[in-house]
């Protein structure tokens, strides 16, 4: 590792730190921890949601039709995004006590033992409203879990990489997203084309939960090794990347926090319109092979990394707001015919798929921390977090419930409409942020 300070004020933020000289934790090494740690949340995060789509709703829900049943599973599956920024409260809290080692060590395991336990959740044929109760707070336990498992890397990166290749930085943690859903997928394919539909439901599903829980054992120890490294505990002390009080936080930078979560908010609510609403649409009105859809999404996410890892170098060419903002201008364009591709048989859903993955690549890129300067050092590492977490839960927590449900009520042309809010509320949201930063 190198000997050299990688960001310019992180030398001499105090008189003890200008008198020691400590090793520097290299951006490569943070990325490595970075992408490691996303891969595993991402790949917990598309199992279950692939399997809300088309497993759960005849598992947990058959007193229902399937629409009805793929609605309650799309709620439960909201759970997780509404626990979240509880958890990551509670996270800064154990971590204020105990450090950032034990905070991480408690929501993995939280995390994969809620995952692993989703796998023993017995059908409403055996046990009843008692199994549908134990997948909520299971998926409640998830949600918290992963709200728990901030560890500012990506702060960390961001700041620690060199000014003029931030946008590159940026982009690749958000890989971690396209990683895990092609493995997710990629099981999921598998399974419905080498089982029964019988096997499947009865017992095929819950292996991805399992290896679900493998990743969390591996992305621990991996994350583990980092954050413990005495160069990682200097720099992060040195740049002030520590839990801050939330009511602090809101009073002092409150408005940042809703600014960076609406800013976010088209790549959000693209996210699950090409992923998880697809799978439903397909299975309720399609008679298209469910793994050769899931193949084509894997192709979809292979594009989507791509988008990702052009997204950073556009954002170093023009700025990372500026590539957020034409991103928007981009997924509103495809919201217009959006809803005619996805009703026009296999071939318009193929091009749905593809250009919203390759849309949803080029936005979610720069999606993460793109305005989080705005919190400068003190108040950045809990900023992050708590945006983050209220753009997940206001533009990606309901998408699928929403989107099924206003597609199958009103027709696919709402879909096209709630891209669109979504474009609009992020070219708002930054345009806001222009006339605060430029005022401040």
């Amino acid at each position: 590792m190198s000997a050299r300070p990688l960001h310019p004020d992180a030398s001499l933020s105090s008189h003890d730190h200008g008198n020691r000289a400590h090793d520097s934790v290299a951006p490569g090494e943070i990325a490595v921890g970075v992408v490691v740690g996303r891969t595993s949340e991402y790949f917990d995060f598309f199992v279950y949601g692939i399997a809300s789509a088309l497993v759960f709703p005849a598992v947990f829900f058959p007193f229902v039709d399937q629409l009805q049943g793929t609605l309650y599973a799309f709620a439960i599956f909201a759970l997780a995004f509404v626990a979240r920024p509880v958890g990551t409260v509670a996270g800064m809290w154990i971590q204020q006590r105990w450090g950032i080692a034990t905070k991480l060590t408690v929501a993995l395991f939280l995390l994969g033992t809620a995952t692993a336990g989703i796998a023993f959740v017995p059908g409403y044929e055996r046990l009843g409203v008692a199994a549908i109760a134990l997948l909520a707070g299971f998926r409640v336990l998830q949600g918290i879990a992963l709200g728990g498992s901030w560890d500012g890397l990506p702060s960390l990166l961001a700041l620690n990489a060199p000014k003029e290749r931030r946008g590159w930085y940026a982009m690749l943690g958000q890989l971690g997203a396209p990683v895990g859903f092609i493995v997710a997928a990629g099981v999921f394919a598998f399974l419905y084309a080498n089982l029964s539909e019988a096997d499947l439901l009865a017992w095929g599903w819950r292996y991805p939960f399992f290896v679900a829980f493998a990743l969390n054992v591996v992305a621990l120890f991996a994350r583990l090794r980092l954050v413990v490294a005495e160069e990682y505990q200097d720099e992060m002390g040195s740049l002030e990347l520590q839990p801050t009080p939330v009511a602090e936080l809101y009073r002092e930078k409150g408005r940042h926090v809703v600014i960076g979560a609406f800013a976010a908010l088209a790549s959000y609510a693209m996210f699950h319109i090409v992923t998880i609403f697809p799978l439903s649409w397909i299975l309720l009105h399609s008679e298209q092979s469910i793994p050769a859809f899931l193949v084509l999404q894997v192709v979809g996410a292979f594009i989507a990394a791509a988008g990702i890892v052009a997204s950073g170098y556009i954002a170093d060419q023009v700025g990372r707001a500026k590539t957020l903002g034409g991103t928007a201008v981009g997924i509103a364009m495809y919201s217009g015919f959006a809803p005619t591709l996805l009703g026009a048989g296999e071939g318009g859903q193929a091009v749905f798929i593809l250009l919203g993955f390759l849309l949803l690549g080029l936005s979610y890129g720069q999606a993460a921390g793109a305005v989080t300067a705005n919190f400068g050092q003190r108040y950045r590492y809990t900023g992050a977090a708590l945006t983050a977490d209220l753009a997940w839960l206001i533009g990606a927590a309901f998408a699928p419930l929403v989107a099924l449900w206003l597609a199958s009520t009103f027709g696919v042309v709402w879909i096209g409409a709630y891209l669109l809010s979504g474009a609009v509320c992020t070219l708002i949201a930054l345009g806001i942020n222009r006339r605060l930063r430029y005022r401040s």
